[in-house]
């Protein structure tokens, strides 16, 4: 099959357009079924199979390797974890690039290297193909209500053919210039974040240690200037101990270690954006890896210890600096 010229016009038609998705985790299985909603014929590959049932079962069609996802698709998503998995995907032996047409375009969503991401597109244009980078953010929650913040990056007339798919799974596209562009934007989005756990974390211990209810302090403070995603959406799951992942913990390092990578090639020093990398790596240690974000405040609680902690009756007391 060789695709031809893939517009917008031709996209937004899924008679035409064959979709296929690689990676099918928590938040790509819910991006992937937005498009069999929307009546596209999906393909899709993940390397663990059993993962991908859900979505097989409302119609989506299987491939043994993401070589052969891309041989019989007009546009190849790809959303996996890291970026040695982005290089098996595309460069491994059975990789996108062994099966890959002239015409098609690639749209890595992995949340990976700028480099990585020019590299994708350079090796694209020689097979005759196109690639955008477009890394997401929104968590688990963005995807399944297909409300992600998109940041793109690629050419402009490669990102205006995809639009009406992105439209699809985001509410918040925004195309930020050539090939890596969209990560280095997610950098930037990922630096936000780190500051902001670490203050909602902290908040949340010293209200606990001043003898406040929690859950009155975010009454209070999340309709202010200090409101914010996070405050809405992590610290409720914070409060009812909730640690499972909307974004992993280990994903958070991996995407923080590409942010501090790439501000040492551009000598901009990030000491917050390297504490909070310092705190994640105790999470992970503590074997939270595999938790969500929010799972932060676990090592600030063990940084705290056991510490007198001051309840409603003014009476100081020790006990464990728990919620």
């Amino acid at each position: 099959m060789e695709c031809g010229e893939v517009s917008s016009s031709r996209v937004s038609h899924p008679s035409w357009t064959r979709i296929g998705w690689i990676g099918t985790g928590v938040m790509g299985s819910s991006m992937c079924a937005h498009l069999l909603d929307a009546g596209y014929e999906v393909t899709i590959h993940n390397r663990h199979r059993a993962k991908a049932e859900p979505l097989l079962e409302r119609g989506a069609h299987w491939a043994a390797s993401a070589a052969e996802v891309a041989s019989v698709s007009h546009v190849v998503f790809t959303m996996v974890g890291f970026p040695e998995d982005v290089r098996e995907v595309y460069f491994g032996a059975k990789g996108i690039f062994e099966g890959i047409q002239r015409g098609s375009i690639l749209v890595d969503m992995t949340t990976t290297e700028p480099r990585l991401a020019q590299s994708i597109d350079a090796e694209a244009r020689r097979h005759g193909a196109l690639a955008v980078d477009a890394p997401v953010s929104g968590g688990d929650v963005g995807a399944r209500q297909a409300t992600l913040t998109i940041m793109v990056g690629g050419d402009v007339a490669t990102v205006l053919a995809i639009d009406p798919l992105l439209r699809i799974l985001g509410k918040n596209i925004v195309h930020h210039g050539p090939a890596g562009s969209g990560q280095h934007a997610k950098m930037c989005n990922q630096i936000v974040i780190a500051g902001t756990m670490i203050g909602v974390c902290e908040s949340l211990l010293y209200a606990t240690r001043a003898g406040l209810d929690p859950e009155k302090v975010l009454q209070s403070i999340r309709q202010g200037a200090a409101g914010c995603w996070t405050l809405d959406h992590l610290a409720p799951r914070m409060l009812r101990r909730d640690f499972e992942p909307g974004f992993y913990v280990e994903h958070f390092i991996k995407d923080m270690g590409i942010a501090l990578q790439e501000s040492q090639h551009m000598q901009v020093a990030l000491p917050g954006l390297a504490l909070v990398h310092q705190l994640y790596t105790a999470v992970k240690a503590q074997g939270y890896g595999r938790k969500g974000t929010q799972a932060l405040l676990l090592a600030l609680e063990s940084l705290a210890g056991r510490c007198r902690y001051l309840p409603h009756d003014g009476r100081a007391r020790e006990e464990e600096f728990v919620f």
